[in-house]
């Protein structure tokens, strides 16, 4: 576990600061970077949004119970009933009549959601379009 944590990170950034120093004492120039197209852009920001509204929905599946429901409403709660109901879309956790899930989640997921599918068309028709 120490390896993965720390020696292998540590290596990584001594061999990318090696590589790094050796290419400049050499002289060697920097290819130069092509500009970044709308479309490549848009495709950026899609992918950034599924990520982030993934990571979003995970954390709101972490209210939800498992294995053993009644501990669901104990931990989240403090009351050690079963849950009145739940759901995964939308995210959602009612024990004794009242919603545990914050408020946030299900708001934040619908504004990802959209951000992601409109960069995703936004990002093919700018690929496909006539210049």
């Amino acid at each position: 576990m120490v390896i993965l944590a720390v020696v292998l990170p540590t290596w990584a950034v001594i061999t990318y600061v090696g590589l790094v120093r050796a290419r400049r004492a050499e002289g060697i120039p920097r290819p130069p970077r092509p500009r970044r197209s709308p479309a490549r852009k848009a495709a950026w920001i899609a992918g950034l949004a599924y990520l982030a509204g993934g990571a979003l929905h995970l954390y709101g599946l972490s209210y939800l119970p498992s294995l053993f429901p009644e501990d669901a409403c104990w931990f989240n709660a403090g009351a050690k009933v079963y849950p009145d109901s739940s759901s995964a879309l939308p995210v959602s956790l009612v024990c004794q009549g009242e919603e545990i899930v914050p408020w946030w989640v299900n708001p934040g997921l619908l504004v990802l959601a959209v951000t992601a599918v409109s960069a995703t068309a936004a990002a093919v028709v700018l690929r496909f379009r006539r210049r």
